[in-house]
């Protein structure tokens, strides 16, 4: 009797050789060369590797010119080491900050840079917002006023310097002119601690309430319109829109702008030093009364040549700025626990 052999069905592939030994057929064949293990590879390098070939150029130039000479200057601080003898350094430990705790020039120079710091930041910074709120306005001409408040940043701080230093003159000053006018007698701006740090300060004003101006008004104009219509319909006048609705909206770049103020007031050099005209430039005076932290390590590391002593002034500043914003911190967690 014949035997009929059960065929496979026309949709079902037909077994390979392979399968019918007990060899698993190959479900990824390989082309020459493995391409397309190669090619994911490659793709899988450059999803995972591309960000970092992004930022990495970022990382580079900030270990290279911030970085280093960060840890740089702290290990020159720990020698005594000479401006005209670079590369001979003897090792002193931690003897120049024990020399500048005990150095009154010091602790001079951390005082005024807190005074003229604050002289300058608190007035820079609620004119820059009463600004920010006028030109946050419709105004005729409104990209005048904003490139004309952006004009004193523009310019450089040795020209704004010298300008004010005319102004600020003991006998053909304009701002003594002004206040003879109403009866004031001549002040000595530069040999006078206070009157001193004010004119300091005003150049300092000048140059940056624009730039704080603009940082504002940008957060303003961020803000949505339907919380000052919310407030206006529940009857909020101008002057409280401004307090309950632009000052929350614009928190964190006021928080921005009095960190970069309390760095920049830290940093505080030009200004003084051209306002010195000449020899008590450097030293912020006769008797150091404008001298800054800034100005003290100019003098300790280019007229006295102590490098070490200057890295000493300059990681003293970095400290006092981490302490500066560890406060910052602590207030700020203090303040957002209480009901």
């Amino acid at each position: 009797m014949a035997t009929s052999t059960p065929t496979a069905p026309a949709d079902e592939p037909a077994p390979s050789p392979q399968s019918s030994q007990g060899i698993a057929p190959d479900l990824h064949p390989r082309h020459e060369g493995g391409r397309p293990r190669r090619s994911m590879l490659l793709h899988r390098l450059d999803l995972r590797g591309a960000p970092y070939a992004f930022i990495a150029p970022f990382f580079a130039v900030f270990a290279a010119f911030s970085f280093y000479p960060l840890v740089y200057t702290g290990w020159i601080s720990l020698h005594r080491v000479e401006l005209a003898s670079l590369d001979l350094m003897e090792w002193v430990a931690f003897d120049n900050y024990v020399a500048l705790w005990q150095d009154e020039r010091f602790w001079n120079a951390l005082f005024n840079t807190f005074t003229i710091g604050v002289i300058s930041t608190v007035p820079q910074l609620l004119m820059a917002l009463g600004l920010a709120h006028l030109l946050n306005y419709r105004l005729r001409g409104s990209t005048f006023f904003r490139v004309a408040a952006l004009t004193p940043y523009a310019t450089s701080v040795g020209a704004a310097a010298l300008v004010f230093t005319m102004l600020f003159e003991r006998d053909f000053g304009m701002i003594n002119w002004l206040l003879s006018v109403v009866g004031i007698d001549n002040i000595d701006w530069e040999n006078n601690k206070w009157a001193a740090q004010t004119a300091i300060s005003t150049i300092v004003i000048w140059r940056w309430t624009g730039y704080n101006a603009l940082l504002y008004l940008a957060a303003m104009q961020a803000v949505p319109r339907e919380r000052y219509e919310a407030a206006a319909i529940d009857g909020a006048s101008r002057w409280q829109q401004f307090l309950k609705v632009t000052i929350p909206g614009i928190r964190s770049t006021v928080v921005f702008t009095i960190v970069l103020s309390t760095i920049g007031a830290t940093q505080l050099f030009g200004e003084p030093l051209i306002f010195g005209q000449g020899p008590n430039g450097i030293t912020g005076g006769a008797d150091n009364q404008y001298q800054t932290l800034g100005l003290l390590l100019y003098e300790e590391g280019w007229k006295n040549y102590q490098m070490g002593r200057a890295a000493t002034v300059a990681w003293a500043m970095f400290l006092v700025l981490i302490l500066v914003f560890v406060i910052q911190r602590v207030v700020k967690r203090i303040a957002s626990r209480r009901p």
